[in-house]
């Protein structure tokens, strides 16, 4: 992977790390980048640890990412996460307005940034948001892969 795409591989190494820390949930893992590419919000899957079903990855880093800018509006940020996000995670994203989704596995099961759905591109639902795939996708994908093999 070259170029722009890979300009996301760090930010995606650090999802990853996420990912792998979640235990014992589903392996997603999220950050939230600052224009200036700092991370301010992580987050990895803790429905099961929180008892939350709404605990995703991407929830949890936007919510610290909230925190951490003291506001709501992300409007100049970039989410990276490990699997394409939900119906209800794509809903987050466009209300904190979000500039730019990155996530490496797709889900064609529930993805909804282009898998299954599209809601990020959805004129009725505001701005589109940058949507970028792919980056470290087989990583990715193994994390999950292993994770429900270990399970069945």
């Amino acid at each position: 992977m070259t170029g722009y795409l890979a300009s996301f591989e760090p930010a995606m190494r650090e999802a990853l790390a996420e990912a792998q820390a979640a235990s014992p949930d589903v392996p997603v893992g999220a950050v939230v980048l600052a224009a200036d590419g700092q991370i301010i919000g992580c987050g990895r899957n803790q429905r099961e640890a929180a008892a939350d079903p709404t605990a995703h990855a991407e929830i949890v880093a936007l919510r610290a990412a909230g925190t951490a800018r003291g506001t709501w509006r992300l409007d100049d940020c970039t989410l990276v996460v490990t699997l394409e996000p939900c119906t209800m995670c794509a809903g987050a994203v466009l209300s904190g307005r979000v500039a730019r989704l990155v996530y490496g596995a797709r889900d064609t099961r529930a993805g909804a940034a282009g898998s299954v759905w599209d809601l990020l591109h959805d004129p009725r639902l505001g701005p589109p948001v940058e949507v970028l795939s792919g980056v470290l996708a087989d990583e990715c994908a193994a994390l999950l892969r292993d994770f429900f093999g270990e399970r069945r």
